[in-house]
């Protein structure tokens, strides 16, 4: 993450509206303000950092809770999708992703990444907790 400032308010080349600070200083607010309880505000401000940096880890792992602490589980399930694809081995995000899924209804699509994080961390009892429940649903289903 860069950690370049924007110039101050109303200077050439800022938009009309856009945050203080540069695109460290909006993660951090970001990251404070889902600590805090506001995840639609963390959203908001981090948003902006992932499209100025769209390849940080971080920044997208931030915005993807607090999209679904803001109950927008697909754009949430988008997020985690681009970290899982960038880095199939963050267990973090096929578990986050599985569960975005499951909050949108799709549980058929939430099943492998539930699956693939309990695989890769049998030891954290929320993934296996959540990847039960999502196999007693398609049970239920198909019976």
């Amino acid at each position: 993450m860069t950690q370049e400032r924007n110039g101050a308010p109303g200077s050439p080349g800022e938009e009309p509206g856009a945050p203080s600070g540069g695109v460290y200083e909006w993660f951090r607010r970001g990251v404070k303000l889902l600590e805090s309880g506001s995840p639609a505000a963390a959203a908001a401000l981090l948003e902006r950092a992932a499209q100025a940096e769209p390849n940080s880890r971080s920044i997208r792992e931030a915005l993807a809770r607090a999209q679904f602490n803001s109950r927008r589980y697909a754009e949430a399930a988008d997020s985690f999708r681009i970290i899982v694809d960038a880095n199939p081995v963050e267990d973090y995000a096929y578990f986050g992703l599985g569960m975005s899924l499951w909050r949108t209804g799709d549980i058929e699509g939430a099943y492998e990444p539930l699956a693939i994080a309990a695989a890769m961390r049998p030891d954290l009892q929320h993934y296996v907790s959540a990847l039960r429940q999502v196999r007693a649903m398609l049970r239920a289903r198909r019976a």
